[in-house]
This record gives C-alpha cells, structure tokens and sequence, in this order.
C-alpha cells in the first residue's frame, strides 16, 4: 500500500483518487476550490457505484468503504503529510504548477515521487531542480478507472529505480504502462487526437460538416475497426503498396496546427463549455453524475467485449 496524495480533484483528480483507492492505496484528496473539493465525493461515489454494478469492482467497495479509502482534505499540508506519491493533476497553467511545485517542495517529504497528470506541458523545468532524481509524468486519459494506458515519461535526472517502480505499481493495478524515451507534448495518443481534432475544426469551420455528421462518420467508420485492428495492423490488412500508392498520388494536404476554432471560440463564449456545463458541441442533462454514469456504463460494457473478442494490434495481437 502506497500513501497518495492527489492534487486536484476536478475532472481527472476525483477520478485519479478513486483508482489509486481501487488499488488498494490510501489516499488524500485535496483542492483549492471547495466546492470542487465537495462535488468529487459524489462523482466517486456514482463511479464506484457503475464499476459495482458492472462487476469491475468487487461488490464490498461501497460509499462507506470509499470514504475510509480516500480522505478529502482542504489544505496542502495535511494531504501531503507522508505521502509516498504525490499526484499533481491540476489545471494546464505553467504558473500555476510552478506555484504547486514550490509548495510541494517545501512541504512534501523529501524522498516523496512527485508524478505530474500533464497532457502536454513540460512539467519539469517547473518542477524544483532537487526534486527532478524522484519526478516523472505518470499520464491517464479520461476516464482513468476505466482506460488502461498510462503514459510514463521520466524527468532528464530521474534515477531508473523511481521509473520502474512507477511503471509496477501502474501494473499492480491492472493497467498498461508505456514508458517513454523522451517527453514530447501529447505523447502517442494525444498527438494522435489532436491530429483528429485539427481536422474536425475545419471541417466544421469550413461548414462542410456538423459536430453530429462528424461523431456519426467517427461511430460507423472509424470506431469499429479501431479496437480490432488499430492503426498500424490496419495499414498491414489494408496492404502497404496501397498506402504508398495513396501517399505518392495524395491530392488532400491535412490542416497544419492551428492555435484557434471559430466555432469553438464562439460556443465557449456563449457558456457552452461541455458536459459540466450541461452543454457544448451538444445540449446535455444538467445531471452530470447521471451523465458520467451513462458513459461509464457503456465503456465497461465494451471492455467487457473486447476481452472476449481480443485485438489483432500490438503485443496482444490475436492469431487464431
């Protein structure tokens, strides 16, 4: 049992504490907001009840069990007295993370791991240089109690005994640790997404298609394969002469990185930021634990498939 210590308890710290308390860890929770700091019980406990139902988490992990497995703090200190590892998973500010890390440092035992949730800031020129041997990014996507990669990026200090003890308890907990060789922002996944996301913008900034034709081409064409074959394998099934033909004779140049959306910049300043606010590129129930709830349920019910049916795509790739 490691002691944790998560920083932050919005969208991905409420959910980051409840899979180190499914695996076993004592955890503190804490945030400089209250109110997030008490909506996060009832986001865990609506979690908790999903993976129950759907038989992911053994039937005796119930609300009572959760409040004795992670304990909601209000202050810095008392969240990260002992701790072993510390989880920072506030917002995607650099100002802000420097200003953590130097609590952090101050605060915090000295031989603490210090793992930084950041998608695609450099978290360690933010990070205090004595601390860098015992600091890394440890990763997750969303929702982490139910996507199992992890990506694992040690800082240019950090000693190979802290990398591999991070990668063994993400394994400990029934996850898929990728380490990686070096930081780049978004990792694979993400620089994939973000590939994707570039593409969507346009077309619908370009008015060429709406967010719901957009998710129907994703759900009827993309998804399906994706789990079964991934990227790489389907390029194998395709047959690489055809995709070399398709790269030589390509009439279509992607969208280049773009810092801004039209039609993001307007829905975001008409309030309409995603689920949490009960709308975005769709309306939404003003129920987000409800909501939560129906997606959980619907990505178990797809694990579940996909042990059964297996992959063709990496490591795992199926030959019968």
């Amino acid at each position: 049992m490691t002691r944790v210590a998560v920083l932050g308890a919005g969208t991905m710290g409420h959910a980051l504490a409840l899979v180190y308390a499914l695996g076993g860890h004592e955890v503190r929770l804490t945030d400089n907001s209250m109110a997030m700091l008490d909506k996060a019980g009832g986001l865990m406990e609506t979690a908790l009840a999903s993976l129950v139902e759907a038989g992911e988490a053994p039937e005796s992990c119930t609300a009572e069990w959760l409040q004795n497995q992670v304990t909601r703090l209000p202050t810095l200190a008392e969240t990260l007295e002992d701790a072993e590892l510390v989880v920072e998973a506030i917002v995607e500010n650099p100002e802000a993370k420097r200003t953590l890390y130097a609590e952090v440092d101050r605060i915090a035992p000295a031989d603490a791991v210090i793992a930084s949730n950041t998608s695609y800031l450099d978290p360690f020129p933010l990070i205090p240089e004595r601390r860098l041997t015992r600091s890394l990014i440890m990763h997750w996507y969303t929702p982490p109690y139910l996507v199992d990669l992890v990506d694992i990026v040690a800082s240019p200090q950090c000693e190979s005994t802290t990398v591999e003890w991070a990668a063994g308890l993400v394994s400990a907990m029934g996850k898929v640790p990728l380490v990686m060789k070096t930081f780049v922002p978004g990792y694979i996944a993400n620089r994939i997404q973000s590939a994707i996301h570039a593409e969507v913008y346009r077309l619908i900034d370009e008015g060429v298609a709406t967010a719901e034709e957009i998710d129907t081409a994703v759900v009827h064409g993309l998804a399906l394969r994706i789990p079964i074959v991934a990227v790489m394998a389907k390029a194998d099934f395709t047959g690489l002469p055809l995709l070399q033909h398709a790269l030589r004779n390509a009439t279509y140049q992607p969208p280049p990185p773009s810092e801004k959306s039209d039609t993001l910049d307007k829905l975001i300043a008409e309030g309409r930021t995603g689920v949490m606010a009960g709308k975005g590129y769709y309306d939404w129930d003003a129920d987000t634990q409800k909501l939560f709830a129906a997606r959980d349920r619907r990505l178990m019910a797809l694990k579940k498939a996909m042990r059964e049916i297996g992959t063709m795509a990496g490591a795992t790739r199926a030959t019968e």
